[in-house]
């Protein structure tokens, strides 16, 4: 719950704060990706070692289908990931509601939706690709049997969202995080919460499929190097 919390509030804080425009503004999306990659490296950092920073609902579905942990416990991260999620837009809707500053800045919670000209498949589409990308980066980085990779998964991880969130944001302003997504659009409504169903169901598709690419590439033993 604290993980997504930070995650959300930093990375759509910073979308807000700089007014990302894939379009018009480029300085600020690159800002964007940038400040949600870092808050994924500072969490993993933070509380890795206490529930592996997951922090996101389709990786955890992406480690319970690879077998690494019970169903019992992905329910309980996914329901805190999601408490994470609201606290975090309920924190960032309150600061821009409350100041006296207008603009594009201002005037939303950093919510998913689709961008302009991009149809709901399209969407729907690079959502399930490119969290299938990021969690299959996850489920590799974090293999005990993948050599000495996880000791910079972290890292890897962070860098890896920055990469998805520059090829991705033009088209959905790039979620690959279900919790992320619901918790910015309960407090914007609008299409951000009725498109709210492809940015749920495409990562969760996405993170599966990433599951089942590792099962079929994992290393049967451990490497050295």
């Amino acid at each position: 719950m604290v993980g997504t919390s930070v995650l959300t509030l930093m990375g759509c804080g910073a979308a807000v704060a700089l007014g990302c425009d894939p379009v018009n503004n480029i300085p600020a999306t690159v800002g964007t990706a940038i400040a949600f990659g870092l808050s994924v490296v500072a969490m993993a950092y933070t509380i890795g070692g206490i529930s592996g920073c997951h922090i996101n609902p389709a990786i955890t579905l992406g480690v319970l289908l690879s077998g690494r942990m019970s169903l019992k416990d992905a329910i309980g991260y996914w329901i805190g990931q999601v408490l994470g999620g609201i606290i975090a837009a309920a924190i960032l809707y309150l600061i821009t509601s409350s100041t006296g500053v207008n603009g594009i800045e201002v005037t939303g919670t950093g919510a998913n939706d689709l961008q302009l000209g991009i149809t709901p498949l399209a969407g729907f589409l690079a959502e399930a690709i490119f969290t299938c990308v990021f969690v299959l980066v996850v489920l590799g980085a974090t293999s005990k049997t993948n050599g000495a990779t996880n000791n910079f998964a972290g890292l890897a991880i962070g860098l890896s969202l920055i990469l998805v969130h520059l090829a991705c944001i033009r088209f959905t302003g790039t979620s690959v995080n279900p919790a992320r997504s619901i918790g910015p659009a309960l407090f914007q409504g609008g299409t951000a919460l009725s498109n709210l169903w492809i940015f749920i169901i495409a990562p969760l598709i996405g993170g599966a499929l990433a599951s089942l690419i590792w099962r079929g590439i994992e290393p049967s033993e451990k490497q050295d190097n």
